[in-house]
Order: C-alpha cells, then structure tokens, then sequence
C-alpha cells in the first residue's frame, strides 16, 4: 500500500484514474467540491473507491469544518456554522457550547457518513493569536487553550458517534502563521515557552486517531523546515513533547508553503516522519510522478491507520438523528 493518499479529478472516476489508482493502491482519498457535487454521484464514487480496493474502511478524507471551509454546500448540502460560533456560546454556557459543539459534528458526519466519507479533516485545534493571519480565523475555537481543547474533544466525539474519523489539525499548531501556507511559507519567530499554549490543545487531544502536520516553519524547534518535513518537530514535538502516536498526514503537498518538484515534496515529508503524504489536486501527471517516488507505508504506519479507523466502528446510532442534532444545535447557539 502506497504512503499517499490522492484526490480525484471529478465525480465520477476516468478510466486512466481506475487504473493508476488500481496500480499505486494508495492509503486513501481526499474529496473536494468538484468531487461532491451532487449525492448519487457522490455515493457511487465512494462505492466504487472502496470496492476497487476490497476494503470497505479504504480511508475517504474530505475537509467539512462548516463555515467557510466546507467542500458539500448548499442547495445541493446544508451549511453548517464556522467554529467560532460555539466560542462565542462558550463565553456564556460552556457546556452548552460543549454539546453544541458535539451535536453539530454528529449531524455533518451522519450527512458524510450517508455519502460513503469516512474521516473527516477537523477539529481544527489552532489557538487563534493576534496579528495572525485570517487563514485560521474563524476556523479556530479561540485564542484559549482549554477552550480549543475542551470543544476540540466535543468535536472528535460527535463525529466517532456518527462512524466518521476525525483529523486534528494542524499540528502543532498553525495560529500564529502571518501569511497562508497555502500561498507562501509562514516563519513563527516565538520562543519555545510561548508555544506552549499552540501545543496544549494537541497535548490534551493526544489520543486522537488520525492528525495533519502544518506547513509552517517554527524557528524555536527548527529554522530551516517547515514541520512536515522537519524530523526534528515530527519525531521530537509531535511524537514525543505532544505524545501523538496516531495516524499522521502531511498538509497538502501543492501548497507554496513547500518548495521543489512535488515528488521531492511527498519524500520530504515521508523521510520526516509523517506516515502519508496528501496529495490534493487530482492531477494525473503529478500523481505519476508522486507514485514513482513514493514508498510503501511502513508496517507501523499501516497499524496507525487502521486503528485510526476503528473510530469508524464507534458508530452510535441511538444518539440524535440528523434532524434531531441539527434543531438541538441551533436551540443551543441560539442562546449566545
């Protein structure tokens, strides 16, 4: 099993993807709007990805936050709110925004779950920092520790009840970034001591299944890598100082915050530590190039991954239906 997982061009498979990605056999994929555009389509796709492999818990990402980061949308999709919603509830009620929190992810995994997606790509458990730039923002629960942590934790547990996988992010922590790392590549000149607050909420969700390594550059741990490619923050920071021993990706491989060919980009982040490299574009000649170099996952990275989806397993279905979740979310948000 190849250590990447891929995106697709479009709804539907091409028959050069159904081949390569018989080849390659990747760890998985990772669906976007032009993937999600309408719900047959949708479940035939994901049908059809699990059923190419044999493997009916073959590892289908998407990055459904609500908000502003959210690849199923209306009218196809209902919307779902941006995380900073449930800070302001907490301000007032925190348990309240706590089950808010859980009963909002319950109803985006039943909707992800129905469609045949099975991990999803949040809590987003970034500390929200002044100065910083908007590419967290909203996306983050705030600018406290606890509070991240306390409604990250009520996130993973909506989702698990509902048989979908969560992924924290981005590890360790991308609040701090003054730039996109989508767009170019984010120094973070604070100390160790400071940094502490970005790592508390990863810390306290350790024990999470699946994670996201950050292209950022910490200069307090390593001033010539950006995380994913550094093992020095992998190995040291993530595995060790955070105590994350889950199933570990890097951010996409096409975002500027990487530099060179993107199969040196994939290798880059393999030889670090991480057990998967994430390539997001759906673009056959990258995804040839990327195979090429590419190795198989090692034997302990094949374990974290499917203990990571035994979160799938955790389904609850005597918990809130989707319309049940969604009318107890908004009666709660409603009080803040």
């Amino acid at each position: 099993m190849q250590a990447c997982i891929y995106g697709l061009s479009g709804e539907r498979l091409t028959d050069d993807e159904r081949e390569f990605f018989k080849d390659a056999n990747p760890a998985g994929y990772i669906l976007f709007g032009r993937n999600t555009v309408s719900k047959e389509p949708l479940k035939a796709l994901t049908a059809e990805l699990k059923e190419l492999h044999g493997r009916d818990d073959v590892p289908i990402l998407i990055d459904q936050e609500g908000g502003r980061v959210a690849r199923m949308r209306e009218p196809e999709w209902v919307n779902f709110p941006a995380m900073d919603k449930f800070e302001d509830l907490y301000e007032i009620a925190p348990s309240s925004a706590i089950e808010a929190a859980r009963v909002n992810a319950r109803a985006i995994g039943l909707m992800l779950a129905e469609h045949g997606i099975n991990v999803d790509a949040m809590p987003v458990l970034d500390v929200r920092q002044p100065g910083a730039s908007r590419i967290v923002g909203d996306r983050s629960f705030g600018p406290d520790p606890l509070r991240v942590a306390s409604l990250g934790r009520a996130v993973i547990a909506g989702l698990h009840s509902a048989g979908v996988v969560s992924i924290i992010k981005h590890i360790p922590g991308h609040g701090r970034a003054t730039v996109d790392s989508h767009k170019a590549r984010p120094f973070v000149s604070a100390n160790a001591v400071e940094l502490d607050d970005d790592l508390y909420p990863f810390e306290r969700l350790h024990d999470a299944p699946m994670g996201m390594v950050a292209h950022v550059v910490y200069e307090a741990w390593d001033s010539d890598h950006v995380a994913s490619q550094s093992a020095t923050v992998v190995q040291e920071i993530i595995r060790g100082r955070i105590g994350f021993d889950g199933f570990l990706m890097s951010d996409d491989l096409n975002m500027a915050a990487l530099e060179g060919p993107v199969a040196e980009r994939a290798v880059g982040v393999l030889y670090a530590g991480c057990d998967v490299a994430l390539h997001c574009s759906g673009k056959m000649e990258e995804m040839v190039e990327v195979a090429k170099i590419c190795p198989e996952m090692t034997s302990r990275a094949k374990e974290r991954m499917d203990e990571a989806m035994q979160a799938v397993r955790e389904r609850d279905d005597g918990d809130l239906d989707f319309a049940e979740a969604i009318k107890k979310r908004d009666q709660l948000l409603a009080l803040a």
